[in-house]
């Protein structure tokens, strides 16, 4: 069974705080799906359903409570979804993720769709990496740049550039998608596979991925996009990759999508759909 995870951790320096309550308004959205694209049946009050509570005031302490729980149940759970939150979460979970592959001699793999690369140079100020530094920081913890992906990269400053190519870590730009989806997707595919009884996967679902013309609660959202269409296309492939253990959803801003008829809520949930 699929273990679903809320965790209500933001770290957007004030400007993400719509997102904290995204889990619980994800999983009510859910209740109106009776059956994925695949015909598998959703019943969310079968789910096995946590929350990881965490006070935002205390950034320190909560970076810790989400660590601490997600290796444990890292350690215990054969898959888990995280629900967000802001993408800080993903330094939390993935710096869990990535101790627990190395305890267990797993190769860590880190897929990454967004349309941020989140490596800007640290500010000094904030206690725990926000949601623009999560990943650079995250790298400098440990975690092999050869292993990770950067999926619909399309806003970057001139320091984030500079990182990915002195780390020589791999993008692939929204253009590929508009050459051939499929292909592109294998190719995504071919990275989570390779050597796959040997690695774990993690795959972290930024909601600004998609164009903001199909998911447009979210606070930094940025225009070409993919369509709602490609990135379900996209999750259904993924979703058959043996060795994904780890999934986030994060950056929805439900406050916001309260007056848009949560439309993306509702695509939230549908691809909570597909990964269950």
């Amino acid at each position: 069974m699929t273990f679903v995870v809320k965790v209500p951790g933001v770290n957007g320096l004030g400007k993400t705080k719509g997102t904290r309550n995204a889990g619980n308004a994800v999983l009510n959205e859910l209740n109106s799906i009776n059956y994925n694209e695949q015909g598998n049946v959703i019943n969310s009050k079968l789910l096995d359903i946590e929350e990881i509570h965490v006070d935002n005031n205390n950034l320190e302490e909560a970076e810790g409570l989400i660590y601490e729980n997600s290796l444990e149940m890292l350690e215990t759970k054969n898959k888990i979804i995280f629900l967000g939150g802001d993408h800080s979460i993903s330094y939390s979970t993935g710096r869990a993720f990535l101790y627990y592959c190395n305890k267990n001699r797993k190769d860590a793999k880190l897929i990454v769709f967004d349309a941020h690369a989140d490596v800007i140079t640290p500010k000094g100020h904030e206690i725990m990496p926000s949601h623009k530094e999560w990943l650079r920081t995250l790298i400098e913890k440990g975690f092999k740049p050869s292993n990770i992906l950067l999926v619909g990269i399309r806003n970057l400053d001139s320091t984030e550039s500079i990182f990915l190519k002195e780390n020589k870590i791999r993008v692939i730009q929204m253009n590929q998608f508009l050459n051939d989806l499929e292909d592109t997707c294998d190719i995504i595919m071919e990275f989570a596979n390779l050597n796959n009884k040997e690695s774990e996967v993690y795959l972290s679902l930024d909601i600004d991925v998609i164009d903001p013309a199909f998911a447009p609660s979210t606070r930094y959202a940025e225009p070409g996009g993919l369509t709602s269409r490609e990135f379900l296309y996209i999750i259904q492939r993924l979703n058959r990759v043996r060795n994904l253990k780890a999934i986030d959803l994060v950056e929805i801003n439900s406050e916001e999508d309260k007056t848009l008829n949560n439309i993306t809520l509702k695509l939230g949930a549908k691809i909570l759909a597909e990964l269950i």
